[in-house]
């Protein structure tokens, strides 16, 4: 097993009403740092050699990792941070771990996929 902690649907579908306005700030935050010319990925303005050349992050830089980890702490995975996909840990009525997947947008968890198989891999919920 990945995880120790796994969400039911209803679990999950629940966190969404926590984890939603979180995901559209990070979605937000990443906007505005990369029209900034500031790259969240490498932790530093594109082209220059530090956070910014002034031993600091950005405001919006420092706000967004706190966003991060606090959706990580409740165990959910952060795929994108361009679209706001995520992942809640889940166990299948076989016993397989599996990923309730949910990106910004979407009326709620529609989808699932296996842990390798990633977003493309999505499929319905019937199939769970």
């Amino acid at each position: 097993m990945h995880y120790e902690k796994h969400f039911t649907l209803a679990e999950a579908r629940d966190a969404l009403t926590v984890v939603v306005p979180m995901l559209q700030e990070i979605v937000d935050l990443k906007q505005k740092l990369t029209a900034k010319g500031y790259d969240v990925y490498r932790h530093q303005y594109l082209g220059g050699s530090g956070p910014n050349g002034q031993k600091f992050f950005p405001d919006e830089m420092e706000y967004l990792v706190t966003l991060v980890q606090k959706i990580h702490s409740m165990t959910i995975e952060i795929k994108d941070l361009e679209t706001g996909l995520i992942d809640f840990p889940h166990l299948r009525t076989n016993g397989e771990e599996v990923y309730l997947c949910y990106r910004l947008g979407e009326p709620s968890i529609v989808a699932w996929h296996t842990i390798e198989g990633g977003f493309g891999a999505r499929r319905s919920l019937e199939e769970l």
